[in-house]
């Protein structure tokens, strides 16, 4: 594990984005509810939310961190694909890079679970780091970065 004992705590700031592409019919149900395992969207949200916050337990020397937000959003670029956003803030020594990446990894896996049934042929794909705000190597943006995901 990274020593990071004699760094000074300041704001950090990550977003990551991945999208979860199925057929139309599949996000058409997402959107309007109608899914038979309930709301797929707002289980996503809170699955994602949840792993940020236990990163340092799925990722092997990952330091724990006491997160100040996280957000998880989602939109829709197409009519086959469900774009999903993650944003996490902290004030530490260390950047949440990889709770922003776990949300967005474990509310895609999330959608998936919830939608398998009727859409197997799900594809979990483009997960990045989108932007990082903060710490020693200061701002970094993906070179691909789009506004809607």
């Amino acid at each position: 594990m990274v020593d990071v004992g004699d760094k000074t705590p300041t704001p950090r700031r990550a977003v990551a984005v991945g999208r979860v592409r199925m057929r139309p019919e599949t996000l058409a149900a997402i959107r309007s509810g109608g899914s038979a395992k309930g709301n797929v969207l707002g289980a996503a949200r809170l699955a994602g939310i949840q792993a940020a916050k236990q990163t340092a337990f799925l990722i092997p020397l990952c330091h724990p961190l006491p997160v100040d937000k996280i957000a998880v959003d989602f939109g829709f670029p197409g009519d086959d694909c469900l774009a999903i956003t993650a944003e996490v803030a902290v004030t530490a020594k260390t950047g949440v890079e990889m709770e922003a990446l776990t949300a967005v990894s474990v509310a895609a896996l999330t959608v998936y679970d919830m939608c398998k049934a009727v859409d197997p042929d799900m594809v979990i794909e483009e997960i990045r780091l989108e932007e990082k705000i903060g710490g020693k190597k200061g701002h970094y943006r993906h070179p691909r970065k789009t506004s809607k995901n």
